[in-house]
């Protein structure tokens, strides 16, 4: 781990000293030994602070949001989850590809601390199908093994086979916690739109009001809203205050689209579009 962080330094270094770059977005040590946060670096002497470890979850994907008019290069780190992110953002022209350097970082898995106080897989890289990335300039190391496809979907064919009525109740009683924060919608690289119907005081679609009914319309839109573009990186399950399932949804619906278009992964090829972004005229028509 040692070699692949001075590695990581020499290059975040160099990018900066030459001028290739006038930003480089990674991560730096935490208040508390299992976290990170984003490292944001200008000058070869704020690279110091950089690491890569077991911790580094955040995806620094949705940050580039932030920099749509930024007129230098931008550099940053990605594992798998986080290149699939940045090809959504290219993908809705949110940033264009020639603006930023990638740096793959090879993933093995987060950790996390359970109730216990023990180290163990973190719940947002079960299932992961891409742990390296997809996207990239230059990468750090070798590639990783990947995981089984089966497992993408592991946690929806738990309840295949469970009565409708069951499982919208306990759908319902999840998301009767929700407390409407919307730091699932903030950190999603999918959820990229400039005025989002949510956060706007002036429209009458939908309330603030935290119940089941503006919860449930609140999740099932947003839902729909990312459904054929998520990227299943599971940063919203991640950042959610109050532990909602969010991912059984999401993959859910990515798992109706693979039954019903064929299969499709979000943001694994710049050229492979969502398959309800555009339509084939072999395209199946049962429902006309």
């Amino acid at each position: 781990m040692r070699e692949l962080v001075d590695k990581a330094k020499t290059i975040a270094k160099e990018l900066l000293a030459k001028g290739e770059v006038d930003l480089v977005m990674g991560w730096e040590k935490g208040t508390f030994e299992d976290k990170t946060s984003p490292l944001f670096m200008r000058k070869p002497e704020d690279v110091d602070k950089l690491v890569i470890n077991e911790f580094c979850f955040n995806s620094l994907a949705p940050y580039l949001l932030y920099y749509k008019n930024h007129q230098g290069k931008i550099a940053l780190f990605v594992k798998g989850c986080d290149s699939r992110g940045v090809v959504r953002l290219i993908q809705d022209e949110q940033v264009k590809r020639d603006k930023i350097y990638l740096i793959g970082v090879p993933c093995t898995g987060m950790m996390e601390l359970n109730h216990e106080g023990q180290l163990v897989d973190a719940a947002k890289c079960r299932g992961c199908t891409h742990p390296n990335p997809v996207l990239y300039d230059i990468i750090l190391g070798e590639e990783v093994e990947a995981k089984s496809p089966g497992e993408r979907f592991a946690a929806v064919e738990k309840e295949t086979g469970s009565a409708r009525e069951e499982v919208w109740k306990a759908w319902a009683r999840n998301y009767d916690k929700c407390i409407r924060c919307y730091a699932c919608q903030r950190i999603c690289p999918a959820c990229n739109c400039r005025e989002c119907i949510f956060v706007d005081q002036g429209q009458e679609w939908i309330e603030r009001r935290v119940d089941e009914t503006e919860n449930g319309a609140y999740s099932l839109i947003r839902a729909y809203h990312i459904a054929g573009r998520c990227v299943e990186c599971g940063e919203c399950e991640r950042v959610c205050p109050v532990g909602l399932p969010i991912m059984k949804l999401n993959k859910k619906i990515a798992k109706d689209i693979e039954e019903l278009f064929g299969p499709y992964e979000a943001g694994v090829d710049l050229e492979d579009k969502s398959p309800l972004g555009h339509f084939k005229y072999d395209d199946p028509e049962e429902f006309m």
